[in-house]
């Protein structure tokens, strides 16, 4: 079978709407609003209840590089602040030639519904069979709503100042949908799949999440000037459902308009929603503006599963085991965790002792220009930790 007849047979199996060349109006705009054709409004991420004696059962995942580091001190804060989440540590080799690690790590996850997450690396040296198990994982739990939350932090000196952006990027499709192949030497052709279904799905859950959170404003961020299909019938979805929230204003802008936007005025945005590339680009941007990869974090949500990170995939290993590494992400994460698991009170606690600490500049870790070491950030959470009759209370 030739490279064209692959693609075009991909194309049928994956469109929701019947595909022919040069027959636009199949696909975009189309004859009914796309919002009606599936109802999303009652879909919503139900979190495990809690077992044994009123316990959770959380699947970690080290990764790699400051991963395993960060996870032991999570662990050290967990216990300090009595927080009544037991860990099953699943161990994940980037480099394993199978995928046996990574699919033990799905099971466990399956079976706890809840994970945190270090960062697995992904090898570009790697053979084109090799599967990224980051990839691999979000897709085979359908994680397709990755949300991380930029805002600036107390005691951080940055460029620009008052940003609270939240970012929704739709998490299984799109660039990352790993179908490549060279069928004639040096030309390769990379599918770039977008379907209605999850984009209207995508598009629900970010105008849910402002609403939930008072936002005011969303902007879909696109390239639909130039794939008029694909990106056009995300943007499309996305007009679709913000005819169903008139309180929000909706507005939709160029990926690299965005991009130059961020750099020089970030605080116009509130809440963006965009397809999985450019959520990608757009996160590490935005990471950049308040501070770096070591502060925001992030999540990745399905309507069964939810597994919690750093917002960039970063593995750090240039600086693993050297006590130097920001825990404040990975922190952050395990905090929006527990709020997932509806221990808020924990999660208030952690939270503020996290945002207290970083008003004590000399403990600062390299990354944000200071020179202290990690343990050094963690013991002085916990100095702001109390357990007053078994909850976790900030003094």
């Amino acid at each position: 079978m030739s490279a064209r007849t692959m693609t075009s047979c991909y194309r049928l199996l994956r469109s929701p709407l019947p595909f022919k060349a040069g027959f636009r109006q199949q696909i975009f705009p189309v004859s009914a609003p796309l919002a009606q054709q599936r109802d999303y409004s009652s879909q919503q991420i139900i979190p495990p209840p809690a077992k044994y004696g009123g316990r959770h059962t959380v699947t970690m995942i080290p990764g790699d590089g400051i991963g395993p580091e960060l996870m032991l001190h999570v662990k050290e804060i967990f216990r300090h602040a009595c927080v009544p989440v037991d860990f099953e540590v699943v161990n994940v080799n980037s480099t394993a030639s199978d995928e046996e690690d990574i699919r033990n790590a799905i099971t466990a996850i399956r079976r706890n519904r809840v994970a945190l997450k270090g960062n697995i690396e992904t090898n570009h040296n790697m053979p084109p069979s090799h599967r990224s198990r980051n990839n691999l994982l979000r897709t085979s739990l359908d994680l397709y709503a990755n949300v991380i939350h930029c805002q600036s932090l107390p005691g951080v000196q940055t460029r620009h100042k008052d940003i609270d952006i939240l970012i929704v990027r739709e998490n299984t499709e799109g660039e990352y949908s790993s179908l490549e192949h060279e069928s004639v030497s040096g030309v390769v052709e990379s599918l770039k799949i977008i379907t209605q279904t999850n984009s209207l799905r995508i598009a629900e859950y970010a105008f849910k999440l402002a609403r939930e959170k008072g936002r005011k404003k969303i902007t879909a961020v696109h390239k639909a000037n130039i794939m008029k299909l694909g990106d056009g019938l995300f943007l499309q979805c996305c007009k679709e459902v913000a005819s169903g929230y008139p309180e929000i204003t909706f507005e939709s802008m160029i990926v690299d308009n965005t991009t130059m936007q961020l750099v020089s005025n970030p605080q116009q945005f509130d809440v963006m929603v965009m397809p999985n590339l450019y959520g990608n680009i757009v996160n590490n941007v935005c990471a950049g503006l308040v501070g770096g990869p070591g502060l925001v974090p992030g999540a990745n949500y399905g309507n069964v599963y939810a597994v919690f990170e750093t917002a960039t995939r970063n593995t750090g290993k240039s600086i693993a085991n050297k006590n130097i590494a920001n825990p404040t992400a990975m922190l952050l994460a395990s905090c929006m965790m527990l709020d997932h698991l509806k221990l808020h009170s924990y999660a208030d606690s952690i939270r503020k002792a996290i945002l207290g600490s970083m008003n004590e500049h000399r403990i600062h870790t390299p990354d944000i220009g200071g020179q202290g070491t990690t343990s050094e950030v963690v013991q002085a959470i916990c100095r702001q930790i109390i357990v007053k009759n078994g909850k976790a209370v900030t003094i």
